[in-house]
């Protein structure tokens, strides 16, 4: 990875700013472009050095609701439940574990109640038992790793 890269990454960990031209205030602080900024950017993360660039939203603060949830998938249907899974406009990721639950999921929803109804029809759709894994206290911790 490239310096500049490194610095870009440590400089936009701690928050991004709130302007009306947020790239070109990241810009100036690190003495280059906003073309520059924006162009790394998009290059680590189609580069997959970065695989997500954007706000997080509290769900719950914002009158919604999320949740993790889990199922035990059979190996020769993963990669098609993921699919179905992953269709759902309320799944926020999905990843695989080695676990006899082998897969994981957020599901958000606009509103609290919108959880269980999505919950249900993945159920459905895919034919298996889904494990609701809500959350009981929230803890802050933040891991800061010079890139």
């Amino acid at each position: 990875m490239e310096s500049r890269d490194r610095e870009l990454i440590d400089a936009l960990h701690g928050g991004f700013p709130v302007t009306e031209r947020p790239y070109a205030a990241v810009a100036e602080a690190l003495g280059t472009s906003e073309e520059d900024i924006i162009e790394r950017l998009s290059r680590l993360l189609e580069a997959g050095t970065l695989t997500r660039f954007g706000p997080l939203f509290d769900a719950a603060k914002l009158g919604g609701a999320f949740t993790l949830a889990a199922m035990s998938v059979p190996d020769d249907r993963f990669d098609a439940v993921a699919e179905i899974v992953n269709s759902f406009p309320e799944v926020a990721h999905n990843y695989r574990r080695d676990h006899d639950l082998n897969m994981w999921f957020v599901v958000a929803a606009e509103r609290e109640g919108g959880i269980a109804g999505a919950l249900e029809r993945i159920g459905e759709r895919t034919g298996l038992e889904v494990l609701d894994l809500p959350k009981e206290e929230e803890y802050f911790l933040e891991l800061r790793l010079p890139a």
